[in-house]
């Protein structure tokens, strides 16, 4: 059974830090792109980052350039965003997604989230002083 679980979230001030966490079971990760999503309420869900690990790829949303980092470990089957210098408008429930290796075409990874094939649960971020 493939199963994504994402962890991490919480409360934090401007300016501060967050590391979330998408374990995936299931998965070889080295065949997947996993990407990160975001919904804040009343807005539509956006891709934040995503990476594709078995061709070495990240792709990042121009919003979180600089800002955010994605990475995998794939011994551990899990994907992390570590995010930097949050802002209020980062605030949003996130979501881990994955879909096959084989969509990413020329070094991007699928935007739209109808292209994604497994979701998790999705966790809470909320950016407030």
């Amino acid at each position: 059974q493939l199963q994504l679980v994402e962890s991490g979230g919480g409360l934090v001030q401007p300016g501060g830090s967050l590391r979330l966490s998408c374990a995936a079971s299931g998965f070889i990760l080295d065949y997947y792109a996993m990407s990160w999503f975001r919904q804040a309420p009343g807005k539509e869900r956006e891709g934040v980052s995503c990476i594709s690990s078995g061709d070495g790829i990240t792709n990042y949303a121009d919003s979180v350039k600089g800002r955010f980092t994605i990475s995998s470990d794939n011994a551990k089957k899990t994907v992390y965003l570590q995010m930097n210098s949050l802002k209020p408008e980062d605030t949003a429930v996130y979501y881990c997604a994955a879909v096959h290796a084989g969509t990413v075409v020329a070094g991007r990874c699928p935007q739209k989230s109808s292209e994604y094939d497994y979701w998790g649960q999705g966790t809470q971020v909320t950016v407030s002083s």
